[in-house]
């Protein structure tokens, strides 16, 4: 009897034991999460004790992984560095799950992925990789479905105030069934940029009206683009005392002159389809897809568009502008070379103009901020060309997401899962946009917090907050095998940029390489679901005397060019109200 005693003393005082281990576990994650929120997260459109409560979940939901080490990827934006350097670390102490966010070129990301999804090895834990992948997501089999996974092995590992409704981009993550395959966790736009203290200048808006017969102003269509860019260029030549120019872009045979172009450049023309956020059924790159969203072709004899007059046209106006409106050094420059050359301020406007380039635009030492550090520069909608219609997407919009494939084990999938949340929940998402302004959040865009930066953004949170801005997409789900057909496109199109060869012998050659590629894909039998079934070949005038794209050769490709007050668009759209 007393030895049962002793086992019973000696039982509850084990429990009692546990029992403070636990509070004190408790209570130390909860100094750990006050102490983030102080330090680090003090934006945020949740409460304090909010935060806290959501940080908790973090701590316990990452008790079975305490310990192991985990390799993330992301490339090298503003944002993701902060996930690296900011997040990492905290969610390391919270957790203590050993985070390590590796920052590698974007290429690199879609490389290494590609490896990943093909040899099986569990190369990274998690990826950011950009949406514009989405097609290939759906078709492999290799890709966590994120929707089937929350409401399986995830459902105690999903965060409760995920709120997937708030995201912005959602959207372009998920394929044709409904399932989400990717969970956006930065995104950006493309759109026009100008020097509004130049365009409110008196004298030139003048000189404007009496040249071209209408307002110096936004350009709503090409060739009011091209009449700003050659009056800047030709007829203002400098201002202060230095030369100007009214168009910027590159031009250099690199990887990077492929995102200039598949990035929605043919589409902002009006080669492809109605349809937001992906043209149906002909979308952003020239690809038709049948009513089973399986590709039929991407040459217009296919009935494809990528080689189509619109194609042709958007192709012959990049390289006309770059050679006679552009600084000569652009032809050799890169994507990233480019990119800050408009904060030197010599240049006018920009048609195709990356919003990730905005926290470089506001540093008080650069020449396009005055003496206060307000941007002399504003961000508007791109002017469309002459072929787009009512409907189809105005844009581009790189969304980088979360996504996780099978060949991760699954444990180490769930934690990099856990940390994947923690970069994008309510409590650290603010204070991430606001050092990467990269939204992800509506919730985060319509917060006091954005209302008091937005002077200083040069129209960013205005347009963010637009109706409009959904009309600016990703690559979408007709393109079934991204890593292996984006390099098509610079590898093709950069003679055209050197005049090496016309626009259409380039285009020509990419649809047929876009086709055979495919064409290819389809035979190794690849692909888990929606697979290329390509069309026969006929004559391409055929799908051109048909309604919708492919289109046929306009009689007038420059209409008369039209624009629009920059404040006055603005409050046009400011009283559309939210999206």
């Amino acid at each position: 009897m007393r030895n049962n005693n002793f086992k019973l003393t000696t039982l509850a005082a084990s429990l009692l034991l546990a029992s403070g281990a636990l509070m004190a576990d408790d209570q130390e994650a909860r100094a750990i999460a006050e102490r983030l929120v102080d330090e680090h997260f003090q934006n945020s459109t949740l409460s304090r004790e909010e935060q806290i409560e959501e940080l908790l979940w973090f701590a316990k939901a990452a008790e079975p992984f305490r310990g192991m080490n985990i390799q993330t990827v992301a490339e090298g934006l503003t944002t993701h560095v902060y996930e690296s350097e900011v997040l990492a670390p905290a969610f390391s102490e919270l957790t203590g799950i050993n985070i390590t966010h590796n920052i590698i070129g974007e290429g690199d990301v879609v490389d290494t992925m590609q490896n990943q999804m093909q040899s099986g090895n569990s190369i990274y834990d998690g990826f950011v990789n950009d949406t514009d992948s989405i097609g290939t997501h759906i078709r492999y089999g290799t890709t966590i479905n994120l929707t089937e996974a929350m409401a399986n092995e995830w459902a105690d590992y999903t965060l409760p105030t995920l709120d997937l409704d708030d995201f912005i981009g959602l959207q372009y993550g998920t394929g044709p069934d409904g399932s989400v395959f990717q969970l956006p966790t930065q995104q950006f736009a493309n759109l026009y940029w100008f020097r509004y203290d130049w365009f409110q200048r008196e004298d030139l808006q003048e000189q404007f009206r009496d040249i071209y017969g209408y307002d110096l102003g936004v350009p709503t269509n090409w060739t009011a683009y091209e009449d700003i860019a050659e009056f800047f260029t030709v007829h203002v030549g400098e201002i202060d005392g230095t030369k100007v120019y009214g168009h910027m872009d590159y031009g250099r045979r690199d990887p990077s002159l492929g995102w200039r172009f598949h990035d929605s450049w043919l589409s902002m023309a009006g080669m492809g389809s109605p349809g937001v956020p992906f043209g149906n059924p002909v979308d952003d790159w020239g690809i038709r897809v049948n009513e089973e969203s399986q590709p039929v072709g991407a040459s217009v004899s296919r009935g494809g568009a990528t080689n189509s007059p619109a194609s042709v046209f958007a192709m012959q106006k990049a390289v006309d502008w770059l050679r006679d409106f552009a600084p000569a050094e652009a032809q050799g420059m890169t994507f990233g070379e480019a990119g800050p050359v408009p904060a030197q301020g010599h240049i006018a406007q920009q048609i195709f103009w990356y919003t990730a380039f905005t926290a470089d635009m506001t540093d008080p030492s650069v020449a396009v901020t005055d003496d206060e550090g307000n941007p002399l520069w504003r961000m508007a909608p791109s002017p469309t060309g002459p072929y787009w219609e009512e409907g189809m997407k105005v844009g581009y919009q790189d969304v980088g997401a979360w996504t996780f494939f099978d060949s991760t084990p699954e444990d180490r999938r769930t934690a990099a899962w856990l940390f994947a949340q923690f970069t994008v929940a309510k409590t650290t998402s603010l204070e991430k946009l606001m050092h990467g302004l990269t939204p992800i959040r509506e919730s985060d865009i319509f917060s006091d917090q954005m209302t008091e930066m937005a002077p200083k953004l040069g129209g960013l949170v205005e347009f963010y907050r637009s109706p409009n801005e959904s009309n600016w997409t990703p690559t979408g789900t007709n393109v079934p095998d991204y890593p292996r057909m984006a390099p098509l496109w610079w590898q093709n199109l950069a003679p055209v940029m050197s005049g090496e060869v016309t626009p259409q012998e380039g285009l020509d050659k990419l649809a047929a390489d876009m086709d055979n590629t495919m064409n290819r894909l389809a035979r190794a039998n690849v692909f888990d679901s929606y697979a290329p079934v390509l069309n026969e070949e006929r004559d391409p005038q055929y799908w051109l005397d048909q309604d919708g794209a492919p289109k046929p050769k306009l009689d007038d490709e420059m209409p008369k060019g039209t624009t629009v007050p920059y404040d006055e668009m603005m409050e046009a759209w400011m009283a559309a109200g939210t999206r």
